[in-house]
């Protein structure tokens, strides 16, 4: 049993951890999916805005007052940051399937880069999985959950609009580029939860997953 356990964690160590990005609106599903797919595959779902508000909410963290104000206006929070809670979170990892699902980044090109400067050389991206959805449903779900108590400083009207802005000029820019390569896995948002993991599941079939 130990011999097992020993050529499972070395066989992991020699390995790259495998990405699957996770993008689309705010609102659009990304978590909820991504809860799902942990649930039934054991996957490690990192969310870089989770991962952010971590970091933010730790009292010693020399980036907590940036991230703050990054996430308050709607803005992206820079390149650098994210890529090093993310690779962190990776390293930490404890999963012997050694895949990711990362949610909700890259969200721009200045993200991308970043990745690909710092990053592409420790891990080995599979896909993009690209949930779709309206603005206006979108918005109503993240204000539907900040009437339930998220707990998040985002989720209200303004700033959503604001997210939304950026989404469409930042990230679908980089969804166009892994669509050139042939990497994205496009999903009707606004269809039920169950119905969008039925059709996340046959990708994930199709990606050897």
């Amino acid at each position: 049993m130990l011999r097992s356990l020993q050529r499972a964690f070395f066989s992991r160590a020699m390995k790259k951890p495998e990405v699957l990005f996770i993008l689309g609106g705010p609102g659009a599903g990304k978590g909820t999916i991504c809860s799902k797919i942990v649930d039934k595959y054991g996957y490690v779902h990192l969310s870089a805005g989770d991962l952010l508000r971590e970091e933010r909410a730790k009292p010693d963290s020399q980036y907590g007052e940036l991230i703050e104000g990054h996430i308050k206006s709607g803005t992206i929070v820079p390149v650098e940051i994210t890529c090093s809670l993310l690779d962190r979170a990776m390293q930490e990892s404890e999963s012997p399937h050694n895949k990711f699902l990362i949610d909700g980044f890259p969200r721009n090109e200045d993200n991308l880069q970043g990745w690909t400067k710092t990053m592409s050389d420790k891990t080995d991206v599979k896909g993009v999985l690209f949930f779709e959805c309206s603005e206006e449903v979108c918005t109503q779900r993240c204000l539907n959950r900040g009437a339930k108590g998220s707990g998040r400083s985002d989720d209200n009207a303004e700033v959503l609009k604001k997210r939304h802005e950026t989404y469409i000029s930042g990230t679908m820019p980089i969804v166009e580029h892994y669509k050139k390569l042939g990497l994205v896995y496009s999903f009707d948002g606004e269809k039920s939860p169950n119905a969008v993991f039925a059709d996340v599941q046959k990708a994930l079939k199709e990606l050897g997953w």
